[in-house]
């Protein structure tokens, strides 16, 4: 069984990385400054995460495991982790040096800030590893200026602006990796080359077969599943390359699914509404005429 090892504590990581703590919520760490990693030798531990964690390698030295699923370093990853969260990692039982940096800080910290109001939106803390973002030089540089930004303000006496310009910081620097996905998106064609069409296929062959009935409305987290997405990353792939929530696009598949179906005089709305997976005829009415301004019955008799 893989041993685990926690960190809840900001000084805790520290203290493994061979790093002055210089506030207790917050820290960003040089890798090589680090002790070597021996891990007792064990070839494969579980890291359990009380912390945010951001992590930019430089090098290979272990292998990270998210789920099933490997981080890819060919290009360079920038790794995301949200408290809660378990990563593994393996090595060949060997001692190695780890290079790159990081930024950890913990959930405390943003409390009462801005950043501590909207840090849900940023879906990337939830995407699956091979999803990570692969950055290219100039927007590695920025990450570096951004944790450089707030090293320097780690460097000074804490005071009553500390809290809210390393927050400021750390949420600046959030926004970038929120611009450079949008880019990933669509530049990283062996990620998502196909994948509306795909999509469209699943949907289509979804509502030509016994799956409503039987398995009910499809939901996001399928599709993403049939695709190999984390459901974040296939919602925001497909808002990026729509302008429609994913789960937009499946209510729009629904009501012309259900607009074909109502020129069938012999169906009844319920049983439309069962065949398309609704477990009460009246959710299905009132999605449909949220989505066109009638009833199913009112948009029969229209046509």
């Amino acid at each position: 069984m893989e041993r685990i090892f926690r960190f809840d504590k900001v000084t805790d990581y520290n203290a493994l990385n061979n790093h002055e703590t210089l506030h207790p919520l917050v820290s960003v760490i040089d890798f090589s400054k680090a002790n070597p990693r021996s891990w007792d030798g064990e070839k494969s531990v579980r890291i359990n995460y009380g912390l945010y964690c951001i992590f930019l390698k430089d090098v290979k030295g272990c292998d990270l495991r998210y789920g099933q699923n490997y981080y890819d370093y060919q290009e360079g990853t920038l790794v995301f982790v949200a408290p809660g969260q378990m990563m593994v990692v393996e090595t060949d039982g060997q001692v190695y040096q780890p290079k790159g940096y990081a930024l950890v800080f913990h959930p405390d910290l943003i409390r009462g800030t801005s950043l501590g109001r909207i840090i849900h939106e940023y879906n990337f803390f939830s995407y699956n590893a091979n999803e990570a973002l692969h950055l290219s030089e100039r927007e590695r540089q920025v990450v570096l200026d951004c944790f450089s930004k707030i090293e320097f303000e780690l460097q000074q006496n804490i005071d009553k602006h500390s809290k809210k310009l390393i927050a400021s910081n750390i949420e600046l620097f959030l926004n970038y990796c929120d611009r450079f996905y949008d880019r990933q998106f669509i530049t990283r064609d062996n990620v998502n080359k196909g994948i509306l069409e795909k999509f469209e296929e699943l949907l289509n062959s979804y509502f030509s077969s016994d799956k409503p009935r039987n398995l009910g409305l499809p939901s996001v987290a399928y599709f993403a599943e049939e695709l190999h997405f984390s459901p974040n990353y296939f919602g925001d792939l497909i808002k990026k390359e729509t302008g429609k929530s994913a789960k937009e696009y499946i209510q729009n598949k629904i009501i012309d699914v259900a607009k074909t179906m109502t020129f069938d005089s012999d169906k009844l709305v319920n049983e439309i509404a069962y065949e398309l997976g609704f477990k009460y005829p009246q959710h299905f009415t009132r999605l449909f005429k949220n989505v066109t301004g009638f009833t199913p019955n009112e948009y029969r008799s229209l046509n």
